[in-house]
């Protein structure tokens, strides 16, 4: 008896997963730092391939479009990116910018202060390339990376990672630049994360921080990829004790994006705050997925994440939180609320508890709605015109989101951002 076909996502994925292994084949004596990570992933995407919609995690997010792409090898180097840095927010401040994954140094502001360092990717100790198969496509194949380190009590003020992608002639690219940051006792750094770019590419990077005990980062992040790109991000943070990862993502761009978020409170009163906002129109595809783990008691975790959907966009979030019997005292709490502005726009949320300890404060909710008929009418009676009520409810609704940034530079950046998203996308 023959055995039954394949489905046709899962074989299209195969190919694809066949052909990043092909360039690891042709790239393998270029490609530096241990051959063993890149041999142990490269054995991990052999056995697993790419991950597929019947898989728990990925239940709601299908790679299939990725399979339809050839992608190449970036060009090195892209020579004209003054229209790409100007997708980029003026923002002052140094800046660590990389085009289709690699370094320019022309394009960059390095900092003083702390140490910086790349050209070569940076493998820790956080990732799992076991059971993240994207990471493990990212260890195969990374290029280039930066490795920041701030010392111990520093203050090192703001500094901006950037991401330009670029498909020079019609020529896709995928790049998987792997970056690593690290605080000190103490330590404090706000990351301002940019993602940008033109046409059709794969921008697949992983992020490592270390947070050491009283010290705090505040990683703020704006995908604005272009409309035909794919972004599929994976962030690990570390956190001692007392130590603080603070967190917001701005989803707007790509035709498929996922941003996995990995925060381990892994020191007695550690926090991690991962908040997010998606907007999504036209057939769009965005997924928030986060997993935190109360390693230790008296932790605490914020999780709120508001969606804006127009077209036939759909939106993803998938929490959970994980509380180990050692985790006394954890607070941990997941809200995600989205906005609905078309009947044919779509959400998915799967908030997650798993809990070992028995004292314990957790919470999680979700909100799916249209605008309020009863605001959208009080505006209209007051002579506002029915475009620019819905406008006022959508910003309305967004502007909590928003609050929590205290750069107001990246704040501001961000509203700008979200206005340029909203004349593309009016409701």
């Amino acid at each position: 008896m023959n055995a039954p076909a394949q489905p046709i996502a899962a074989t299209a994925l195969s190919r694809q997963a066949a052909s990043f292994l092909s360039r690891f084949e042709g790239l393998r004596g270029r490609l530096v730092g241990p051959a063993f990570v890149r041999e142990q992933a490269a054995e991990i995407l052999r056995q697993g391939g790419l991950p597929g919609p019947r898989e728990e995690a990925w239940h709601f997010t299908n790679l299939r479009p990725l399979a339809d792409v050839v992608f190449h090898e970036p060009l090195t180097p892209v020579a004209d990116c003054a229209r790409l840095m100007a997708l980029v927010p003026a923002i002052e401040g140094p800046r660590l910018v990389f085009v289709d994954g690699r370094f320019r140094d022309d394009l960059s502001i390095v900092p003083e202060g702390i140490a910086v360092r790349v050209g070569t990717p940076s493998y820790g100790a956080l990732a799992r390339p076991a059971s993240e198969r994207l990471v493990a496509l990212n260890c195969m194949l990374a290029e280039d990376g930066a490795t920041i380190e701030v010392p111990d009590g520093r203050d090192a003020g703001t500094l901006m990672l950037v991401s330009l992608g670029s498909d020079t002639e019609g020529r896709p690219v995928a790049f998987h630049p792997r970056h690593s940051v690290k605080l000190g006792a103490g330590a404090s750094l706000t990351l301002i994360e940019v993602a940008v770019g033109e046409g059709v590419y794969l921008h697949n990077p992983v992020i490592e921080a270390v947070v050491a005990q009283d010290a705090t980062l505040v990683h703020l992040r704006l995908q604005d990829e272009a409309a035909g790109a794919f972004h599929l991000s994976t962030v690990y943070a570390d956190i001692a004790a007392r130590g603080t990862y603070d967190s917001f993502a701005l989803t707007l761009g790509a035709r498929l994006a996922r941003m996995e978020v990995h925060a381990r409170l892994g020191g007695a009163g550690a926090a991690a705050h991962l908040n997010a906002a998606q907007l999504l129109g036209g057939s769009q595809h965005a997924d928030f997925t986060t997993v935190v783990s109360h390693d230790a008691p008296n932790c605490a975790s914020r999780q709120t994440v508001k969606n804006v959907l127009t077209g036939h966009s759909r939106g993803v979030f998938q929490g959970r939180i994980e509380v180990a019997r050692i985790a006394q005292k954890t607070d941990g709490y997941q809200m995600n609320q989205a906005l609905l502005l078309s009947p044919d726009a779509e959400i998915d949320s799967k908030p997650q508890l798993e809990i070992y300890a028995d004292d314990v404060k957790c919470s999680h909710g979700a909100t799916v709605g249209e605008l309020d008929a009863d605001q959208l009418f009080y505006l209209r009676s007051r002579g506002i015109a029915d475009p620019e009520a819905r406008s006022m409810l959508v910003r309305a609704f967004l502007a909590e989101a928003l609050d929590p940034i205290a750069h107001e530079p990246t704040r501001l950046a961000m509203e700008q951002a979200i206005e340029g998203w909203w004349q593309r996308h009016p409701a």
